[in-house]
């Protein structure tokens, strides 16, 4: 199925690309979120209209996201308390919604979609570089200590 995307998507392109993407994921996710429309002629034309005010925040966005990465990197280690036994392991795990709280509390914006934990959940204590992605274009470490309450 083939869409113009509203908005810069990772490996599908920026704004403005024609992108051929499966049915479901068109209609499931891309179309009701407004990240992209069906590539009628109909949308192609509306969407020539609309270019600059698209593009205009798509940069604001950017803009935002280094903004936020710049505050993310001057925080140092983030320090998470949670309860351990003897040997360090976490009764429990810290999630992705742990590690956004904290930045929070820190002061920052971040939304516990936007931390990257390809590893899964942490499950001890220790030293951890976590990677938040803010922007398709703007991702940043950060480290977190974890610390046994």
């Amino acid at each position: 199925m083939n869409v113009i995307l509203l908005e810069k998507l990772g490996r599908f392109g920026g704004v403005g690309d024609r992108a051929t993407v499966k049915a479901g994921f068109a209609r499931n996710y891309l179309i009701p979120r407004g990240k992209a429309v069906f590539a009628t002629e109909e949308n192609i034309a509306e969407f020539e209209s609309r270019r600059a005010d698209l593009e205009a925040n798509e940069m604001q966005k950017l803009e935002s996201a280094r903004a936020k990465a710049k505050f993310v990197s001057e925080l140092g280690d983030v320090v998470i308390k949670a309860i351990a036994g003897d040997e360090g392991k976490l009764f429990g795990s810290v999630g992705a919604r742990d590690i956004a709280d904290a930045i929070n509390q820190l002061g920052g914006e971040v939304g516990r979609g936007e931390i990257s934990m390809p590893d899964g959940s942490i499950r001890q204590t220790g030293h951890f570089e976590i990677e938040v992605v803010l922007h398709p274009d703007v991702r940043q470490s950060i480290q977190i200590l974890i610390e046994a309450e």
